[in-house]
C-alpha cells in the first residue's frame, strides 16, 4: 500500500531553480500548511513519537517550521496526519481539487511573478493563518466532525 503524498518540495526544485529563488522557496507553500496542522493538533501520533526533538525545538522557537520539514526530507504524507488532518488535507491541500493553492495565491501571492514568490514570514502566517482557520470551520460544519 502506498502512502499518499500531498507535497514534496522535491516537486518544485526545477521551478525554484528556473526562477532564480532561494532553495527554501519550494517548500514555502506547504510549510505555511504544515505549521497551521501542528498548531491545531491534527498531526498523527506517529509523527508526533517520531520527531519529539524537532517539535520540541520548533514550538519553542529554536528551529524553524522549515526545520521541521527538512527533518521529514520536505514532504508532507497521509501518516503524518491526524485522521481528521488527513480529511482536512485531502479535501482542502489537494492541488487539483481544494481551494488551499487558490486562497494562498490570493492572500499572499497577489502581484509577485509567482506562488514561488512568496516569503516565509511571520506577517504572511498569519494572514493565511486566519484563511485556513475560515477553511477548516467551514469543513468541519459541512462534515458535522
Amino acid at each position: 500500500m502506498s502512502r499518499y503524498v500531498y507535497d514534496k518540495a522535491e516537486y518544485h526544485d526545477d521551478t525554484v531553480r528556473d526562477l532564480g529563488l532561494p532553495e527554501e522557496h519550494a517548500a514555502n507553500h506547504t510549510v505555511f500548511f504544515l505549521r497551521w496542522l501542528i498548531e491545531h493538533s491534527l498531526m498523527s501520533k506517529f509523527f508526533e513519537e517520531e520527531s519529539p526533538d524537532i517539535l520540541s525545538a520548533f514550538r519553542e522557537g529554536r528551529v524553524s517550521i522549515h526545520a521541521v520539514y527538512e527533518w521529514w526530507d520536505q514532504c508532507l504524507v497521509e501518516d503524518m496526519l491526524s485522521d481528521d488532518g488527513n480529511a482536512f488535507a485531502q479535501a482542502y491541500f489537494d492541488f487539483d481539487h481544494g481551494e488551499y493553492v487558490k486562497d494562498y495565491v490570493r492572500v499572499l501571492q497577489r502581484d509577485l511573478q509567482s506562488q514561488f514568490h512568496v516569503p516565509y514570514t511571520e506577517e504572511n502566517y498569519q494572514a493565511i493563518s486566519a484563511v485556513i482557520d475560515n477553511r477548516f470551520g467551514a469543513w468541519r460544519q459541512a462534515t458535522h466532525r
